[in-house]
């Protein structure tokens, strides 16, 4: 079974993360294939690129089972450049993208989703940063996409607090750009028919100016999201937040 796959329909390419079992938590394999996938849409004549998760979330973020796994500096700095080529490879597509989020979007789950154009959610979705959690913090550009979106103050306090917000306060907030009683992707279906009527090329070079010019900055925090994401692997505390997730419980920080 595939992790991530492609379908094409009516001018729109559709990228599903495909491990409803685990609610589309994001394995190196599932990282890369989702790399290789957002390159081979480059390519197409779809004007829209729609991101899903199958089952009962768009995705809870980094697998903590492949944290476990990482045996040295060079792997976990492998993983690092394959997060930044998403998300930099995602922020420069030259189509219009649209994330639609049912259940949870989380962690790198979260940060994926805010490289899109559009992210449309179902009313019962949730929204949560969540990498203090397990003493780590933002990755695959989540600093820079919650600046954008939140401001820095706001963005700063919502990385440090642990919650997960539903999708109306997080509509609110200006994560989501639409909330529905729908499944997400019937609404994020509904956007794309729309811009498929616009001036396509007026829209798009809208978006490159606005997008290019951030360009530089992007890499800048991709870069130090990579340096600082290396140090907090190596921390006591992360060792004890990948525990306590693992074991069910609270994880008790020593700062170390």
């Amino acid at each position: 079974m595939e992790k991530v796959f492609l379908t094409r329909e009516n001018g729109i390419s559709t990228i599903t993360l495909n491990r409803p079992e685990s609610y589309n938590a994001l394995d190196i394999d599932t990282l890369r294939k989702l790399e290789e996938l957002i390159n081979e849409v480059t390519e197409n004549d779809d004007k829209i690129v729609l991101l899903t998760g199958k089952g009962k979330a768009f995705s809870a973020g980094g697998d903590i089972n492949m944290m476990t796994k990482i045996a040295s500096k060079e792997q976990f700095e492998g993983l690092m450049d394959t997060l930044t080529a998403i998300a930099t490879n995602l922020y420069l597509l030259p189509k219009i993208v649209i994330t639609a989020v049912n259940g949870s979007a989380a962690g790198l789950g979260l940060s994926i989703a805010l490289a899109s154009d559009y992210i449309v959610a179902n009313e019962e979705a949730k929204f949560g940063v969540l990498f203090a959690g397990i003493g780590l913090i933002p990755d695959g550009g989540g600093h820079f996409f919650l600046k954008e979106r939140l401001g820095v103050h706001q963005a700063k306090q919502f990385i440090w607090s642990l919650e997960q917000v539903k999708a109306k306060q997080a509509q609110n907030m200006g994560l989501v750009d639409l909330v529905t009683e729908e499944k997400a992707e019937t609404a994020a279906l509904e956007i794309a028919q729309k811009v498929q009527m616009a001036p396509f090329q007026a829209v798009i070079r809208s978006k490159m100016i606005l997008h290019e010019s951030k360009q530089e900055e992007l890499a800048a925090y991709l870069a130090e999201e990579k340096l600082g994401q290396v140090k907090a692997s190596q921390t006591e505390d992360h060792q004890e937040g990948v525990r306590a997730f693992l074991e069910k419980r609270f994880p008790v920080f020593q700062g170390k």
